[in-house]
């Protein structure tokens, strides 16, 4: 048996049909499984003792590891929807690997938010039991899944979170607990936040000396 990701395997890189009554559709973030959302507010990170308010934050400041000004500026924004906006005039200055790289990044991410937030957001994974995960959008199928009929009842997309989502899911049901609350930093060149390395995340405690994000903008 291959330790190598479905999602790694360029095979697997095709569209996938999915009917919504047999799934959980994630798309507004206050709907019942909005929190598995990367926009979801309520589920702040912590890296390298700095805090960011949500996994989009962070997955958007993983593009510019050589440009710690314009990390610092996306973490800094309260707002998911404007941390993602104040990354787009930097897109083509993305790390030349971004492409390659990005479902890795999206990956430890998703880690990330659970074992910094393991009782919420783990609750909520459990909670989708074994129904496929799809993040609807309107226009990303790589990430998502777009509707397929005017009912709104067939979404189709590579839904690449969705499957990141699942296979997290799989991993918290196997109990591993203590590899889940730790997350290594991942193994690519020039794994930044604020031009330092990014070290080890671990699960949080209360009064661990953490920034307050006002000290750092």
């Amino acid at each position: 048996m291959t330790s190598r990701s479905s999602i790694d395997r360029p095979e697997n890189s095709l569209l996938r049909t999915y009917v919504r009554s047999e799934a959980v559709v994630v798309y507004k973030t206050k709907e019942d499984f909005g929190g598995l959302s990367n926009m979801a507010s309520g589920f702040p990170l912590h890296i390298n003792g700095v805090r960011i308010l949500t996994t989009e934050a962070l997955y958007q400041a993983c593009r510019f590891p050589h440009m710690p000004e314009v990390q610092r500026e996306i973490i800094g924004q309260h707002s998911p929807m404007t941390a993602k906006m104040k990354s787009k005039p930097h897109r083509k200055d993305s790390r030349p690997d971004w492409d390659d790289v990005r479902h890795k990044v999206m990956r430890w991410c998703l880690r990330v938010k659970l074992a910094q937030n393991y009782e919420e957001f783990g609750r909520l994974l459990l909670a989708t039991r074994d129904r496929p995960i799809v993040e609807q959008s309107r226009k990303d199928d790589y990430w998502g899944a777009k509707l397929a009929d005017e009912a709104g009842d067939t979404l189709i997309g590579q839904n690449v979170l969705g499957r990141l989502l699942m296979e997290l899911r799989e991993k918290l049901k196997d109990g591993a607990d203590g590899m889940l609350k730790t997350v290594p930093p991942l193994g690519i060149p020039d794994f930044l936040l604020l031009g330092k390395p990014i070290e080890t995340v671990t699960a949080r405690r209360a009064g661990n000396g953490e920034k307050p994000q006002p000290e750092l903008f």
